[in-house]
């Protein structure tokens, strides 16, 4: 059965209750025979305990494949052969209502939508006589934050969709227009500051219990949604106020004994520069473990159990645009003769054999791939690695407040803004800036034979964009990214002719056996490849999502 908004709607909890059936999912009510909810949310390590899922399994789904297919091949960082999601890479309206990548990516998010709804209005009645409310207000804060974030996920990528806030607003109209993009993101960020002033203040120290989320994480993800709008005095805002907390620290900086590689190790999951990271079960039944290196890794050798299918590939276009020395390309990217002395550790490490070419690029992908289970306490199995995935780092926090104070301006020397760029750039070992150039024409370095003269001679340079581009590869944002330098009137309107320039220029091609050589792919998308569309199993069981968005009332 695949999952549609009858079962966004309706109330489910992994571990509490199973929906069954196959009634139109965004309706679809808790089975009669579950655990009684009344029996539950009794003491404050139940309440607590209550938010556990929303950090794993709803978003197995997106993880294991739809994530990165939409967010690295659409963006041109990834390229694949995968019959499933080649189609995110070629763009032009490839990608169709009938795609099962994109229907599951609906599914798991629409999902994680269903499990905060559920605890956002069930729990506060039934919670116990002697649960603390700050525990049952934190337990609330979190299941708003989930919200936000799948909301956050979905209107990238389809743009306008149903508020969903209650099921029991629906349950006798089963038919459910679309709200407006903008009345979305009003919607997020109210459900942001709910969690803001609801969740616990803590400061990372890399236990398991700091693997939840905070009302530090809620402000920096109000300064994402802000960055989004255009609202550059409150993105900033919110920006400052989590780097004047203290309560996350950049490794590298803050932390000078730990790397940006050391971040993607499974040692260091939940490490204090986590904002927000889903939470897999190394080694556990499939669906809760991390499927992410089953996916990325080059070979079994470097899983150890039997994975490593290097489904995706680095594009040459994203391993030419590092600048020289940067940090970041060993850690995201694994190339001939690189060696990695974590991975395979206990035979000495893994050195990256000359014949790597993950989908014909040459190279791997490395971030997110860790190794076999005893490079990892002994944890792990096949698709079910233990390291953890990040939705948001604290370093984003400075790119935001960067990128905030330049604001609409396409050159700036302001010295904050250039304090808070330079220290990303700094742990990436590179030089410091002394103006941040955004969108503006310069040569392209690589308009060379190797191009065979193919690709525009100009570029189109963007300090900041570059900068979260190498920061945040394979982490599955850079589409987002492309998404919105069109500006928020771009969002709304779904106009991207900036996007597209970036996205024309890029070489999505294969090297020859030569290595050097290079058969040049470039690709031009149209306006309708900046949103997936809706999956047909959906706009089938409610043909009211194909009609325009209308205003949503706030309740």
């Amino acid at each position: 059965m695949k999952a549609n908004i009858k079962y966004i709607i309706g109330a489910t909890f992994i571990g509490l209750m199973t929906v069954t059936g196959c009634k139109k999912d965004f309706f679809n009510r808790p089975p009669e025979n579950a655990i009684a909810i009344d029996n539950f949310y009794k003491t404050d390590a139940q309440v607590s305990a209550s938010t556990l899922n929303l950090y794993n399994s709803p978003w197995f789904n997106y993880v294991a494949k739809p994530g990165w297919a939409v967010c690295e091949m659409t963006s041109g960082n990834g390229r694949s052969y995968s019959s499933d999601v080649t189609d995110f890479g070629n763009l032009n309206g490839a990608v169709t209502n009938l795609n099962s990548q994109n229907d599951a990516a609906w599914s798991s998010l629409w999902t994680v939508v269903a499990q905060s709804n559920a605890l956002i209005n069930l729990m506060p009645s039934r919670a116990g006589a002697g649960v603390t409310p700050a525990v049952l207000n934190n337990a609330l804060g979190e299941a708003h934050f989930f919200r936000a974030m799948a909301y956050f996920h979905i209107v990238r990528l389809w743009g306008a969709v149903p508020i969903i806030e209650n099921a029991s607003d629906f349950l006798t109209n089963f038919q459910v227009n679309s709200n407006r993009i903008q009345d979305i993101y009003t919607f997020m960020v109210n459900d942001m500051k709910f969690a803001e002033t609801n969740c616990t203040a803590m400061v990372r120290n890399g236990s398991i219990s700091q693997g939840h989320v905070s009302s530090g994480s809620a402000s920096a993800m109000l300064a994402k949604l802000y960055l989004y709008m255009q609202d550059y005095p409150n993105a900033l805002k919110e920006a400052q106020k989590v780097i004047s907390s203290g309560e996350f620290k950049l490794y590298g900086i803050d932390l000078p004994s730990k790397t940006y590689n050391d971040l993607f190790k499974t040692a260091n999951n939940n490490n204090e520069e986590s904002i927000c990271q889903l939470q897999w079960a190394g080694g556990a039944s499939y669906g809760h473990g991390n499927p992410q290196q089953a996916s990325l890794a080059a070979s079994g050798i470097i899983t150890g159990t039997g994975d490593g299918y290097s489904v995706l590939g680095p594009t040459i276009d994203l391993q030419k645009s590092y600048e020289g020395g940067d940090l970041r390309l060993h850690a995201t990217i694994m190339r001939a003769g690189d060696v990695y002395p974590e991975i395979n550790a206990a035979t000495g490490g893994y050195t990256v054999p000359d014949n790597i070419n993950s989908q014909g690029t040459g190279a791997a992908i490395k971030k997110y791939v860790v190794g076999t289970p005893a490079d990892n306490g002994g944890i792990g199995s096949a698709q079910s690695a233990a390291n953890n995935t990040y939705l948001m780092r604290y370093a984003e926090v400075y790119l935001i407040a960067a990128e905030a104070i330049v604001g609409n301006n396409t050159t700036s020397t302001d010295a904050q803004a250039l304090g808070y760029i330079n220290t990303i750039r700094k742990r990436a070992n590179l030089a410091p800036l002394t103006v941040i150039n955004r969108r503006r024409t310069i040569p392209n370095p690589n308009y060379d034979a190797t191009y065979n003269n193919v690709v525009s001679p100009t570029i189109i340079q963007d300090d900041i964009l570059n900068e979260r581009r190498h920061e945040f590869a394979i982490e599955n944002d850079y589409w987002f990214d492309l998404c919105r330098i069109d500006g928020w009137n771009g969002i709304l309107n779904n106009t991207h002719t900036l996007a597209t320039q970036y996205i024309s220029q890029q070489e999505r091609g294969t090297y020859a056996n030569d290595r050097k050589t290079i058969y040049h792919t470039a690709v031009i998308p149209k306006s309708t490849d900046f949103l997936l569309p809706i999956p047909i199993n959906e706009t089938t069981a409610d043909p009211k999502l194909l009609e325009p968005p209308v205003p949503y009332t706030f309740k």
